[in-house]
Parts: C-alpha cells; sequence; structure tokens
C-alpha cells in the first residue's frame, strides 16, 4: 500500500506534542513511582518532570489543537452513562477523540497527579527545598502529609491499570489499535464518527 493510500485510509488525530506528552508522562511517573525509597534525588527529578508535564497538559487543554482540548473531549455524566450503557450492549459509538469514559479517565489521572506533585512538593519544602520552601506549605510537612502522597501515588497506579484495560477494551469494541493511534497520532477514516468534523490537520 502506498504513502498516499494509507494517508487517505487515516485522519490525523493526536498532535505531537500531545503524544511526547503522553508517553513522557507514562516514562516519568512510573520512574519516580519505582526510586521512591532508594533514589531519593532520582525521585525529586521524575517528580519535577511530572510537574512541567502536568502544566503543560492543562495550558494545552485550552489553548491546543482540537482534540485536545477539555472542551471537545469532556462531556456530562449523561452522555458518559449513556455510553457506558452501549459498552455492555458490546456496540459503541465510535469517537475520533476521546470517548466519554475515557475523557473522565484523563481528567481523573490529571487531578489525581497534580494532588501527587503537590504533595511531593510540600515535604521536600519542609527540607528547605524546592518551589514551596520558605512558604506555608512547608509547614505542612509531615508524616500525614506522607501518607496522603503515597495514597494517590498508589490509587494512581490503580487507575493507569483501569485506563491499560480500558484502552484495550476500547480497541476491540472499536475496532482501532488505540495504543498505535497515540503513537503514530492516526485513526481509520470511519464514515460515522460520534464527534466529527473536518479535523484540523490534514
Amino acid at each position: 500500500m502506498s504513502t498516499d493510500t494509507r494517508q487517505s485510509s487515516s485522519i490525523k488525530v493526536w498532535d505531537p506534542l500531545i503524544r511526547i506528552f503522553h508517553w513522557s508522562l507514562v516514562f516519568f511517573f512510573f520512574l519516580a513511582f519505582i526510586t521512591e525509597d532508594d533514589w531519593q534525588n532520582l525521585h525529586v527529578q521524575a517528580g519535577y518532570a511530572v510537574s512541567m508535564l502536568i502544566a503543560f497538559r492543562m495550558l494545552w487543554g485550552l489553548i491546543g489543537t482540537r482534540h485536545s482540548r477539555f472542551l471537545t473531549f469532556v462531556k456530562s455524566p449523561t452522555v458518559v452513562m449513556s455510553y457506558l450503557r452501549q459498552m455492555l450492549t458490546l456496540r459503541v459509538p465510535h469517537y475520533l477523540g476521546h470517548n466519554p469514559v475515557a475523557a473522565v479517565m484523563v481528567i481523573a489521572l490529571l487531578a489525581n497527579i497534580t494532588v501527587i506533585a503537590f504533595t511531593g512538593m510540600v515535604l521536600i519544602a519542609g527540607e528547605g527545598q524546592g518551589p514551596l520552601a520558605n512558604t506555608v506549605f512547608a509547614t505542612w510537612h509531615g508524616d500525614w502529609m506522607e501518607e496522603i502522597h503515597e495514597f494517590f501515588a498508589n490509587f494512581t497506579l490503580l487507575l493507569v491499570i483501569v485506563h491499560v484495560a480500558g484502552v484495550v477494551i476500547s480497541s476491540l469494541l472499536e475496532g482501532e489499535n488505540l495504543v498505535r493511534a497515540m503513537v503514530t497520532g492516526r485513526k481509520k477514516n470511519q464514515l460515522h464518527w460520534q464527534d466529527a468534523k473536518v479535523p484540523e490537520h490534514k
């Protein structure tokens, strides 16, 4: 199959910045997770990287390309529940961007990782380090803050597992390799997209 044919049979969805963000967040989150106890300096540096990535995603969710913007893919609870019921029937509408359930997971992951980043900065602020050092947040340093930090880290890992399972299930239901789509940025060119409009990228 020629390059032109492959291009015409697919649609550009995810811009390069979103794809770089996604896989960088995967790498640095797990780096921070596995270095928490034994390599504290590396853990902190990975945490900073995660914080910067989350800040970028928040900004890009407001001003970025069409399918990266929150207003494009975040749906009402009614739409989310309707999509879940359709999943149980194994017949779901196809979304060019995130489907409604995936959108909920995106927001949940962003929120939880934000809490992890903030509590981590509070913990090192208590040791006179980081951007929150010498602020009122430094006084919040304590075992209770460390417990919050660890709880959200573990809970986020659980969300990641659920997210991966959701990607596998959605890929089967939609007939679309969603992992590959997040690598190439492209999805199959189908006739009936639930959120169909003329794509921004050619």
